[in-house]
């Protein structure tokens, strides 16, 4: 089976193609991803605006380019076209499912409309073979979840933030200490030559029993300290960057074990601890999970960074998944720009849609 995937509903455009046969390895036969971050970095943020125009723009030579570097494919060799339906920026969800509509009304092809976070839910799947159940841990910069992932659209929200999500909180600090966007790369450069012990900065919802998250307090205590210095210098910006980091590491770290807990109690021994989205792309909090993990007895898996990213290939890859159950969409699907990944909250999402 093979199957294109487009992915736009942020600030990346973004195409491939997979291919899976039944009991063999997948293989991803192409992954183009065209990255905004420099229209976007005077702003210190994405603008909707500048997202959707770009991705008019390029998504087409995108989609071509996939197809040639799986081998000068036709849409005619291909089983089905997959694209994001949501959650994210509306004007670019709806480019790119209107370019899959188009694609497989044309070349004849099932459309899936794929979930984002489901997509991020099942990448380990593809890059580890992951067997259900599993526990995930999704760090982006719009969403920070923990999830039960029990099988192919089954998922049960275990935690999720209260108000900033982890990559959110990165950006706004990263703007805090005048970084250029996006701030989390750069915080965690700039960490490595702080000292994490200089600057005492608050864990929210530490020890709690429920496996939520809280980020706007760090914020703020960041905040605080950057105008308490008036003007901070390389050495306060470094350890700045260390002090918080330091305590975003904790913060994932004893959320993540409560998880753990809930998930036990459950639904009993996840089978793996999955971590996915942008923020996995940090090296010290892939240390620190890998950490973990080994404590808590699991197998860690942590998709390549490039696609903990948004990107094609797990769209691709979870079309596969829902087509080999005969899961596809019809071309009325209306694009969401919320969309929750927990099966329990399903039909309230499909009634705002």
């Amino acid at each position: 089976m093979r199957v294109l995937g487009i992915e736009t509903t942020c600030d990346e455009t973004a195409a491939a193609v997979v291919e899976a046969e039944v009991g063999g390895v997948p293989r991803i036969l192409s992954n183009v991803v065209m990255s905004q971050i420099a229209e976007h970095a005077a702003y210190g943020g994405v603008v909707p605006e500048i997202a959707a125009r770009a991705h008019v723009e390029t998504l087409d030579r995108i989609v071509e380019r996939a197809m040639r570097e799986a081998g000068d494919l036709s849409f005619s060799d291909l089983d089905g076209i997959a694209a994001a339906a949501g959650p994210g920026l509306i004007g670019g969800v709806m480019i790119g499912l209107t370019m899959g509509k188009a694609l497989a009304l044309a070349a004849s092809k099932p459309m899936v409309a794929v979930n984002h976070l489901e997509a991020h839910a099942l990448t380990a799947r593809l890059t580890d073979s992951v067997d259900f159940p599993y526990l995930m841990l999704l760090m982006s910069g719009g969403h920070t979840q923990l999830v039960a992932v029990l099988g192919v659209g089954d998922y049960v929200r275990l935690g999720t933030t209260l108000d900033d999500a982890i990559g959110e909180a990165f950006d706004k600090v990263g703007k805090l200490l005048g970084l250029p966007f996006p701030g989390g790369p750069q915080i965690e450069r700039h960490a490595r030559s702080g000292n994490a012990g200089r600057f005492e900065l608050p864990r929210p919802m530490h020890g709690r029993d429920v496996a939520d998250f809280s980020l706007s307090g760090l914020k703020t205590a960041v905040r605080h300290i950057v105008q308490s210095l008036e003007a901070p210098n390389q050495q306060d910006i470094d350890d700045i960057a260390a002090s918080f980091q330091a305590a975003i590491l904790d913060i994932i770290v004893d959320r993540t074990r409560i998880g753990l807990r809930h998930f036990r109690t459950r639904f009993g021994p996840p089978r793996a601890l999955v971590v996915a989205g942008g923020v996995a792309a940090n090296g010290a909090i892939r240390q620190a999970l890998l950490r973990l993990a080994s404590e808590a007895g699991l197998r860690l898996a942590l998709p390549p960074p490039e696609l903990c990213t948004d990107n094609g290939v797990m769209i691709a890859w979870t079309g596969i998944e829902r087509l080999r159950l005969g899961l596809a969409d019809t071309l009325e699907f209306a694009p969401r720009p919320r969309w929750p990944l927990d099966s329990s909250m399903q039909n309230i999402a499909g009634a705002k849609a």
